[in-house]
């Protein structure tokens, strides 16, 4: 008896180690920047707000941030700044996982905007559109560049080019997008399907914040409007190169948004919000386990000892020995 409670402990300890091991595995398999909660109230440079499901942000969703530096105008100095956007996982998963993988590997750091047209969009993520030597230096392959994985056309009805909001660009295919995307510096309907008919953009997220940087980005001088003021524009502007290279320091994912305060205040009890119960629930696997594989082992060893010492046999004993028992007489 005292074996089979031993074994039935044991089994369940193990059966626990595992869960705790395949909990531990799991947590591993998800990137770090996925446990650090964002705080929406930090963002105070938005885009104009359009009446959509676009100007929610939404628990989960991947933040990602653009160190940019530029020179807005002729003759000014170069600024710095960043802009954070928010990928809506939930409509467009198959463009925003590109866009993680991509963001991952590292592609768009150190890369140009290589295409800015005031009033419409500023477009970048080719990873030829980098400076060797010099700016504007040959590089027939700028513009036209990217992985080599091309993903299909992804629409979603809650999805549209508001004011601040990100797609990829594609060539005259649907399914032809890779690894280059915009920003739209102003809204930019035009470019969704239901106003085309060539399949129009996917957009996949939104500036939340650095809004400011995007508009002086949009209106730096190029190659086709040199001035760089809004009020004289070329008309036929399509494909303006930046005269001083706006580059892209870094694209970084540094968490998901967290409006619930989920990840930075962990579930909230109104209850008991903290103290020692707070604490042993946080901790209550670890509790939970120890205290199992510490009884486990002290029944273990008991056990083993019982079965060490064996009963002495009656010849084995003092020879006083007293049974506890009657000899009945035979005789009926």
């Amino acid at each position: 008896m005292k074996g089979r409670l031993a074994l039935l402990l044991i089994v369940n300890l193990v059966l626990m180690s595992c869960g705790t091991v395949g909990s531990a595995i799991a947590d591993e398999q998800q990137p770090a920047w996925r446990s650090v909660g964002v705080d929406p109230a930090q963002w105070t440079d938005g885009p104009v707000e359009e009446d959509t499901p676009m100007k929610n942000t939404y628990q989960g969703n991947a933040i990602f941030e653009i160190e940019v530096s530029y020179i807005p105008s002729l003759g000014s100095s170069r600024q710095s700044g960043t802009i954070t956007l928010e990928l809506f996982e939930q409509w467009a998963p198959i463009t925003t996982a590109n866009m993680i993988k991509n963001i991952e590997s590292g592609i768009y750091d150190g890369i140009f905007f290589h295409r800015v047209i005031d009033d419409f969009v500023t477009q970048s993520g080719d990873p030829t559109c980098k400076t060797t030597f010099f700016y504007l230096e040959p590089n027939l392959q700028c513009g036209s560049g990217g992985t080599g994985t091309t993903i299909p056309l992804e629409h979603d009805e809650n999805l549209s080019h508001v004011d601040g909001a990100i797609g990829m660009a594609r060539s005259q295919e649907e399914d032809s997008a890779d690894s280059q995307w915009y920003i739209a510096e102003t809204e930019a309907h035009n470019l969704d399907p239901e106003n085309r008919d060539d399949g129009g953009y996917a957009t996949f997220g939104i500036v939340r914040n650095g809004m400011s940087h995007v508009t002086k980005i949009a209106t730096v001088p190029t190659s086709d409007d040199p001035t760089g003021n809004e009020d004289i524009q070329n008309p036929a502007s399509s494909a303006g190169r930046p005269v001083n290279e706006v580059l892209i320091s870094s694209v970084t994912l540094t968490g998901v948004s967290d409006p619930d305060g989920t990840l930075r205040f962990g579930p909230q009890d109104s209850e008991d919000t903290g103290g020692f119960f707070a604490l042993v629930e946080e901790f209550y696997a670890v509790i939970f386990t120890s205290t199992f594989l510490i009884g486990a082992v002290i029944l273990l060893a008991g056990w083993m000892f019982a079965r060490i010492d064996t009963p002495l046999s009656i010849e084995d004993q003092d020879k006083d020995v007293s049974l506890d028992a009657m000899l009945l007489d035979e005789t009926p």
